[in-house]
């Protein structure tokens, strides 16, 4: 297939505007790699949106195919370890920053990068998850592998309606955690304690307060907001807690003290998915096909759509109007 021609969803830098459409390509016109996947399925992340609007730096180089997700079947590879037809899935790494991304009917990508499908996972379902929940999984990997367990106390998910809380919270509610949803939707409620939340707190009733340390409120956080709320949850999280600092929806900044830090041995742990080492990567995505398997999945993806139809969709995310995940039918 070296000369067909394929459907891909490609982002310019036009005069310093971003401008991104639907090109025909080539393999010779993506990015090098060993493994050519053909792409079944994609997802739209808050960084997808990033990227192809413009509205966030996301691509170090120009023109790139979008799309940090993918999920599809081997068409080649010269890397021993996949064989045409194997089923598999390739998250984050440099897809859609530096690396031409899933947002084509074909991929070309490192081997390192490639995941077997796990047993229990296909792509519609890999991509019901994407970064999304590898996020989610590798942030409660992360959490449980310093010490975090249900019995240390509730479990705060911020920006709960977004793919990262959705899935966040129904993982940590399978887990046998008590968790507690932080949302400034009140339409969603009870999509929240659906998916697992004993208690959905309104962003806009918090009380932020301004010690260095505030009461005790939850055993431990995965914060997607940044900015305010994450210095709140420094202030408020218990004894030994974690802190999975995963998003910036709210700022960027954050302005707190090492009083909770020295005083009450939480930890703050920085969740980058786009550089997480193989092991990890595959050890992570084990346990969501395994323990972190969320049960309400159908729930989470609201949206399934067309390829013809992935422009249209970005506006919403980057407008915050979006609840739960949108998967994207490549083939």
């Amino acid at each position: 297939m070296a000369a067909a021609a394929f459907k891909a969803f490609r982002i310019h830098e036009e005069g310093k505007k971003i401008v991104a459409r639907f090109e025909q390509l080539t393999l010779e016109d993506l990015a090098a790699g060993e493994v050519v996947v053909r792409v079944l399925y994609s997802d739209i992340n808050y960084k997808d949106a990033l990227a192809a609007t413009g509205a966030g730096k996301i691509l170090r180089r120009y023109p790139l195919v979008g799309g940090i997700d993918l999920a599809g079947v081997i068409e080649s590879s010269t890397d021993p370890r996949y064989t045409p037809g194997d089923s598999v899935l390739v998250t984050g790494s440099a897809l859609s920053e530096t690396h031409d991304g899933g947002y084509a009917e074909y991929a070309r990508v490192k081997g390192d990068w490639v995941i077997p499908m796990p047993p229990g996972l296909d792509a519609f379902t890999a991509m019901s998850l994407g970064t999304a929940g590898f996020t989610a999984g590798l942030a409660i990997d992360r959490m449980e592998h310093n010490g975090q367990t249900p019995a240390g106390g509730p479990i705060v998910v911020t920006g709960a309606t977004g793919g990262v809380g959705s899935l966040a919270i129904d993982m940590l509610a399978g887990r046998g955690y008590e968790v507690i949803a932080v949302s400034g939707k009140a339409s969603a409620v009870e999509y929240l304690k659906s998916l697992g939340a004993a208690r959905v707190l309104a962003r806009q009733d918090i009380n932020f307060g301004s010690r260095p340390l505030e009461s005790v409120q939850f055993g431990g956080a995965v914060d997607n907001v940044g900015g305010e709320m994450l210095t709140w949850l420094t202030r408020t999280v218990d004894f030994w807690g974690n802190i999975a600092c995963i998003g910036l929806a709210g700022s960027a900044e954050l302005k707190t003290t090492v009083m909770p830090f020295i005083l009450r041995a939480v930890s703050l742990l920085g969740i980058n998915t786009s550089t997480t080492p193989r092991e990890m990567r595959l050890a992570v995505w084990n346990r969501i096909a395994t323990d972190l398997k969320p049960r309400h999945l159908d729930r989470i993806v609201t949206r399934t759509i067309a390829f013809d139809e992935l422009p249209a969709a970005f506006p919403a995310y980057i407008e915050g109007g979006i609840v739960g995940r949108t998967v994207v039918k490549i083939a």
